[in-house]
C-alpha cells in the first residue's frame, strides 16, 4: 500500500483530538485526523453532552413540583424516553456533524479506523476498506480514557451498567444502585433520581465528590439526603451476581457488618481507565505509568521525540476543557510557538443539584500544602437573584494570599455555578487581587454579584452581610 504523508497526525476525534487538529490546520499545518468511533469522542457522544441534556430535561420535572409553592401548579409529568433519547441523541448529531464540517473547511482530512504505531513514525489505520499507512513529521494521540468496569462486577448482565450505557436511558428502574460518589455517579443519579428510580449510592469513602472542599459539597449532600433515597460511605460492594431479572448486591459498611439485597439495575462508577491497549505504544519509544497513562513533560511531549500525548491518556484531572487546553499547548511546542503550559487554570465542575465549581487552590489543598490563606465567603441566602430562583443554599468564597492580597481560588456552590467559576478563573490567570473583583462592577440583580461581594467580604466591606472590617485604603 502507498502510505500517506502529513505533517500532523493526530489519533483520537475527541475535544483534545479534533481541537489540536483543527488549531495545528489554523497554523498552517497539513493534517489528519484519524477516529475509529464517531467524530467528539466520549465528551460529546457518551460523556458531557448527553449527560447534561439528560440533567436539564429530567430538571424540569423537580422545577415544576417545585413550582407549586410560588402558586404555580402542574399536572403529573409523563416521560416519553424515547422522545428523550431522540432529543438527546439529535444533539450529539448535530454537534458531531458540525466537526466535521469544521474539518473539512480547515482542510483536515478524516481517516475513520483504528489507528496502531508500527513506528515511531508510521501508524497503520485499519478502516472498513482495508489498511492504510500514514507516515508523518509529529503524532498527537489524544484517544482517552473509558469507564473502568472492575472483574468482580463484569458479569456481561446489562443490567450492571457504565455510565455509557446509563446515558442510553433504556429505562427508569425502579431501584438503582450507584457504586461511586464520584461526579459521575452523582450527576447520573441525580438524573435517575429525577425521572423516578431509588437511588441507593455507596461509597468507599467517606463522602462524594472526594477532592472539592467539604463547605462546597454539603449543600449537593443535602439536595441527595432528600432525593436519593440512602447515601453509605464507608462501604463496599464485595459481592454482585445476577438473580433473575435483578442485580444481587452484597455490600458491607463501616461496621462489617453485611447486607444483601436486590436492585433492577446497577451503575458501576469507580473511575475511568486510559484506552491505552493495542495502540503499538511498544514500537515506539513512549514511556507509560503503572496504570498504563502516557508519559509526557509539561510541553506534552512523550519520551519519542515525533510523539506528543494529550487529555485523559496522559492521566491527571479527566475533564474535556484540559484536554483542548493540553491541544493548544501540545500544537504550540510542535511548531515552535510560545505555549502556555506555566499558567494554565483548569476548572472543575459538577452539575448535580445544586452544581459545584471551582478553580485554582482548594482549602484542602493549602492546608495539604501548608500555604497560609484568607477565605472569604459569601452566603446566597443574602443574594436577592439567589431567593428569585428559590435556591438561596448557595455559598462564594474566595482563597486569597493574606499577604498579596492576590486571588489564588474561588469556589462556588449554586444554581448556575458552572457559568459562573469562568470569572475566577480569569481573576486567577490575570494575576488579579481581590480589591480588583471588589471594585469592578456586577450587574443587579445577578449571581454573580455574589463573587463581587466575596471579595468585598475579604475587607469588611460586603453591603448584604456584615463580616469584621479590614483596612484597605
Amino acid at each position: 500500500m502507498t502510505p500517506i504523508k502529513t505533517d500532523i497526525v493526530v489519533l483520537g476525534a475527541g475535544p483534545g483530538g479534533y481541537a489540536a487538529a483543527f488549531y495545528a490546520a489554523d497554523l498552517g499545518k497539513k493534517v489528519m485526523l484519524v477516529e475509529q468511533d464517531k467524530l467528539g469522542g466520549v465528551c460529546l457522544n457518551r460523556g458531557c453532552i448527553p449527560s447534561k441534556a439528560l440533567l436539564q430535561a429530567s430538571k424540569m420535572i423537580i422545577e415544576a413540583r417545585e413550582s407549586s409553592r410560588r402558586g404555580i401548579t402542574f399536572g403529573q409529568p409523563q416521560v416519553d424516553l424515547a422522545k428523550l433519547r431522540a432529543w438527546k441523541d439529535s444533539i450529539v448529531a448535530k454537534l458531531s456533524g458540525g466537526v466535521g464540517f469544521l474539518a473539512k473547511k480547515r482542510g483536515v482530512q478524516v481517516l475513520q479506523g483504528r489507528g496502531y504505531f508500527e513506528s515511531s513514525q508510521t501508524l497503520r489505520v485499519e478502516t472498513a476498506e482495508g489498511q492504510q499507512l500514514v507516515t508523518y513529521d509529529k503524532a498527537i494521540i489524544a484517544v482517552g480514557s473509558k469507564a473502568a468496569m472492575p472483574k468482580a462486577f463484569d458479569l456481561g448482565n446489562p443490567r450492571i451498567m457504565t455510565s455509557t450505557q446509563a446515558l442510553a436511558i433504556e429505562e427508569v428502574p425502579e431501584d438503582l444502585l450507584i457504586v461511586g460518589g464520584g461526579y459521575i455517579g452523582m450527576e447520573l443519579g441525580t438524573v435517575y433520581a429525577n425521572l423516578g428510580s431509588k437511588i441507593v449510592v455507596v461509597e468507599a469513602l467517606e463522602g462524594i465528590l472526594g477532592g472539592a472542599d467539604p463547605d462546597l459539597v454539603r449543600p449537593v449532600l443535602k439536595s441527595a439526603q432528600q432525593n436519593f433515597k440512602e447515601l453509605r460511605f464507608k462501604t463496599k460492594v464485595v459481592e454482585m451476581t445476577t438473580k433473575g431479572n435483578k442485580v444481587r448486591v452484597v455490600t458491607q459498611g463501616p461496621d462489617g457488618v453485611q447486607k444483601e439485597e436486590l436492585y433492577d439495575r446497577v451503575l458501576v462508577s469507580v473511575g475511568r481507565v486510559p484506552n491505552c491497549a493495542d495502540l503499538g505504544l511498544e514500537n515506539t519509544k513512549i514511556e507509560q505509568d503503572e496504570r498504563g497513562f502516557i508519559k509526557v513533560n509539561d510541553r506534552l511531549e512523550t519520551a519519542d521525540p515525533y510523539i506528543s500525548a494529550i487529555g485523559d491518556i496522559v492521566g491527571g484531572v479527566m475533564l474535556a476543557h484540559k484536554a483542548t487546553k493540553e491541544a493548544r499547548i501540545a500544537v504550540e511546542a510542535i511548531t515552535g510557538h510560545e505555549t502556555g503550559a506555566d499558567h494554565a487554570i483548569i476548572p472543575a465542575v459538577v452539575f448535580t443539584e445544586p452544581e459545584v465549581a471551582w478553580c485554582g487552590l482548594t482549602e484542602v489543598e493549602a492546608q495539604a500544602k501548608g500555604i497560609q490563606i484568607s477565605v472569604a465567603k459569601f452566603p446566597w441566602a443574602a443574594s436577592g437573584r439567589a431567593m428569585t430562583y428559590d435556591h438561596p443554599e448557595g455559598v462564594t468564597k474566595i482563597i486569597v494570599d493574606p499577604e498579596t492580597e492576590r486571588v489564588l481560588g474561588i469556589g462556588i456552590v449554586g444554581h448556575g455555578a458552572g457559568e459562573l467559576i469562568a470569572e475566577g478563573v480569569i481573576a486567577i490567570e490575570m494575576g488579579a487581587t481581590a480589591l480588583d473583583l471588589a471594585e469592578s462592577v456586577h450587574p443587579h440583580p445577578t449571581l454573580s454579584e455574589t463573587i463581587m461581594e466575596a471579595a468585598e467580604v475579604f475587607y469588611g466591606l460586603s453591603t448584604h452581610t456584615y463580616s469584621p472590617k479590614k483596612t484597605v485604603f
